[in-house]
């Protein structure tokens, strides 16, 4: 009589790893919602950080970097989403004006170089402006990026305000995902509230490991 096969079942806990990359434009037209996107940014941080408490088997990074044309700000450059605190009052100070494509390039360019198989990344870009003063990236460079990024797990969005044409724009990227609001307090709040949930929706679709279909994230 033949010995019974013995199966060994393996169980493994897999830590999925989400990189948030949040882009926010301080050019100098910004500070008519200085105050709520100020509220918008600490609330998009806390949100992440209550995520990684509620998702322990994601590991959520953050990059969060404002831009004008003095500067490009790294608030957080890949931290662990626990390790990071609200943004202070003087963090967010807009002037200047609006180096769109180099923003989005340089964000995008150092959060890829820490990617790995298997990581997803979610890339928020929200600005009131079109692009005029970049000087390293062009339209062409970032949409090939875009492009060549988004069938290995990145999910990019454009945020913008309603003196844009937010899909002509996205389009120009190659952005699935875009939603338009209007540049007043109310519509502000409501807009970073919305992003949120849509947000908790996306990390709750990874865990079920659901595909995150592009042009969806919004709806």
């Amino acid at each position: 009589m033949s010995n019974p096969k013995t199966v060994q079942i393996m169980t493994t806990n897999e830590t999925t790893r989400v990189h948030n990359l949040i882009i926010v434009d301080e050019s100098g037209s910004m500070s008519v919602i200085q105050k709520q996107a100020f509220a918008g940014m600490n609330e998009t941080l806390q949100t992440i950080r209550q995520m990684q408490t509620k998702h322990p088997s994601q590991e959520q990074r953050v990059t969060l970097l404002t831009f004008d044309t003095g500067h490009t700000t790294w608030h957080y450059d890949n931290a662990p989403a626990a390790k990071t605190k609200d943004l202070a009052p003087e963090a967010y100070c807009p002037s200047g004006g609006t180096p769109l494509y180099d923003a989005i390039g340089k964000g995008i360019a150092r959060v890829n170089a820490r990617t790995q198989k298997g990581d997803h990344v979610l890339v928020t870009i929200i600005t009131d402006g079109e692009e005029n003063s970049s000087e390293e990236w062009t339209l062409r460079m970032v949409r090939n990026m875009i492009e060549k990024l988004k069938p290995q797990g990145w999910t990019f969005t454009l945020i913008g305000t309603d003196n844009l044409d937010v899909e002509t724009m996205a389009r120009s990227f190659a952005i699935d995902d875009h939603l338009q609001f209007s540049e007043n307090a109310e519509d502000t709040s409501a807009m970073f509230a919305k992003e949120r949930r849509c947000r908790e929706n996306y990390y709750g679709c990874l865990l079920k490991e659901d595909e995150v279909p592009q042009g969806k994230f919004f709806d």
